[in-house]
This record gives structure tokens, C-alpha cells and sequence, in this order.
């Protein structure tokens, strides 16, 4: 059957449809009204109705969002905080009249890329979303870790591993607490970063582009910002110890976070066991840090398989 999959994300919501080999048949983005629930959800159901065309027949849905239903059902945890408090799968399913499966959209990540993406074969992949808001997902054996609350993966949400005082600074978070790592590794939290150190208002888009034509400043801001991602991701490895780090969302596409990266984490990556091994101190992190294979589309094409693997 065809496999409709729908990305909620904080500034797009996109559609596309898969046939049984994974091939993209159609695939749409509309903008997500931010701050209005109603027409989020308007969104979403006019992307579905114009699926239908394509699909030509019957098709499955999955539903990719940020943050995890209540045992309840209604939403928490997204940083699309219009999402928060309300009922948004039995709202779509109630005006579809059809079951719809609904998964974090960083597991959605998680699983595509596990399947057929950067992770295919791995035993472990940690997924995680570098984009408007900072998240995980994480895949054993090609299946989503979830975890009896919702939670596994929720990496954005704990405070930056050897923070340093006065150079990481603590923010406040839309979650309660402060100084989570999503408000320094987030686009947003880039942005913030740089006009605190240096002024102006510049967007990570415009950060990155200037640093590749040498601008100091933008330069200095991904240094910082590399080198809190591998904090970050050395504190995964010590206690997941994935195959494969595979990022997506929008910061994602900075090429020099997979040589940058790597090359700092080992400093916090504990070293013990290798060395107990008889290797020698200081062994290269065998973990992978990789790109999503599926880019930007990664996380759609994992809604699809949700909403196919449900039966739905």
C-alpha cells in the first residue's frame, strides 16, 4: 500500500508519498502556521486531501511531531508549544474518519535513517535534529526505542555536559528549566549565541554562509557551537555507545560539523575500556557521526513507515 507520511515541523509541515519501495511518488511543503492550532490542523488535513490524487487508491498515514502524546492523548513536550495540551491525533483521526499513527519526529528520523538511510545495517543509530528545536531518536536493530514514558532520545532536554561557566550560557527553556542543550545547539540558540558574543542578527543561515567567506565572528560562533555539540554527543556515547550518529534538520547541512565534530569528542568520550582492552589511550571513537542519508526528507519518509508498520 502507499504510505503517506506528514512532517509537523516548527516552520514547515510536508507531505510526501511512498510506494512499497521506498520511492518518493509525490511530496509538498506548506508553511506551519505557528501559534495556531486550529489551522495546523487545517494544514494537515488539506495536505491529505491533495495526497489523494496521487495516491490513486488506498494509502496509509503517519503523522511525524514534535513532543509525545499524554498517556491521555493530548500532546506535551513540543517545542511548537501551540501543540501542548491538545488532542492532536484524535483530532485529525476524528475529522479523517480513519486511524492515523502519530511518532515523535525525531524517532521518525530515527527510523528512516535506520531502514534505508545513513544507519542501514546498524545496530544502534542515534538520531538527532539540529533545527528549530534540538531532539533525538533513537533505533535498536531497526526498531524505535520509545520507552514506558515517551522519552528515549529526548537529548535536547538535559543540561549541556561539561558546561562551562560563563562561556555556555544557562537560558532559560520553554520546558521550565535552563540551560538545556537545545537552547545552545537549536538554530534559534545559534543565533542567540552569536549576537550575544557579537552582535547583530543574524540567522544560523546567514552565520554559516558568512563564515565560509571568512568572516571572523561567524567563524568563532561555529566553533563554540561544534564544540557544544561534541559535549553533547560525547555524553550519548558514554552511555549509549551508538554505531552511528546521524544528524538532521536544518544545521545539519554545516559541512564541518562531521570533521569538527569528531575530531573534539574523544576529549570527553570516556577512554577506559579502550584502553583496558589494550588499546592505547586515546583509541579513535568508533561511533560514526554522519549526515542524514534522506537530508531534509528524512523525517517524512519516517512518518510514512509509521503509518505503514501501524496498518493504518
Amino acid at each position: 500500500m502507499t504510505a503517506l507520511g506528514i512532517d509537523l515541523g516548527g516552520t514547515k509541515v510536508e507531505a510526501a508519498l511512498l510506494a512499497d519501495d521506498g520511492r518518493t511518488l509525490w511530496r509538498r511543503r506548506e508553511a506551519t502556521p505557528a501559534g495556531d492550532y486550529d489551522a495546523t490542523v487545517r494544514t494537515v488535513l488539506a495536505l491529505v486531501e491533495t495526497a489523494r490524487g496521487p495516491a490513486g487508491g488506498p494509502f496509509s498515514i503517519g503523522i511525524g511531531t514534535p513532543g509525545t502524546p499524554n498517556a491521555d492523548g493530548r500532546m506535551k513536550n513540543c517545542n511548537s508549544t501551540w501543540l501542548n495540551g491538545r488532542p492532536l491525533q484524535a483530532d485529525l483521526q476524528a475529522a479523517l474518519g480513519r486511524p492515523v499513527a502519530l511518532l515523535n519526529d525525531a524517532n521518525c528520523l530515527a527510523l528512516s535513517e535506520a531502514t534505508d538511510g545513513a544507519g542501514a545495517g546498524a545496530d544502534v543509530v542515534f538520531a538527532a535534529i539540529l533545527g528549530t528545536g534540538t531532539g533525538a531518536g533513537i533505533a535498536v536493530h531497526g526498531r524505535v526505542l520509545q520507552g514506558p514514558n515517551g522519552l528515549a532520545g529526548e537529548w535536547g532536554h538535559n543540561p549541556l555536559p561539561w558546561a562551562e561557566t560563563g562561556a555556555d550560557p544557562a537560558w532559560a527553556c520553554y520546558c521550565g528549566h535552563h540551560g538545556c542543550i537545545e537552547t545552545l545547539l537549536s538554530g534559534p540558540g545559534l543565533a542567540r549565541d552569536h549576537a550575544r558574543q557579537h552582535g547583530g542578527a543574524l540567522d544560523a543561515v546567514a552565520i554559516a554562509a558568512q563564515a565560509a567567506q571568512g568572516d571572523e565572528a561567524c567563524i568563532a560562533t561555529l566553533e563554540r557551537h561544534a564544540s557544544r555539540l561534541a559535549r553533547a554527543l560525547a555524553g550519548v556515547i558514554n552511555l549509549l555507545d551508538p554505531d552511528v550518529i546521524v544528524l538532521g534538520g536544518g544545521l545539519s547541512r554545516m559541512p564541518h560539523l562531521y570533521s569538527a565534530v569528531p575530531a573534539l569528542w574523544s576529549r570527553w568520550v570516556f577512554a577506559a575500556g579502550a584502553a583496558a582492552a589494550g588499546e592505547p589511550a586515546g583509541a579513535p571513537v568508533r561511533t560514526r557521526l554522519l549526515p542524514a542519508l534522506h537530508g531534509d526528507a528524512s523525517g517524512v519518509r519516517g512518518a510514512a513507515w509509521v503509518g505503514r508498520g501501524a496498518g493504518v
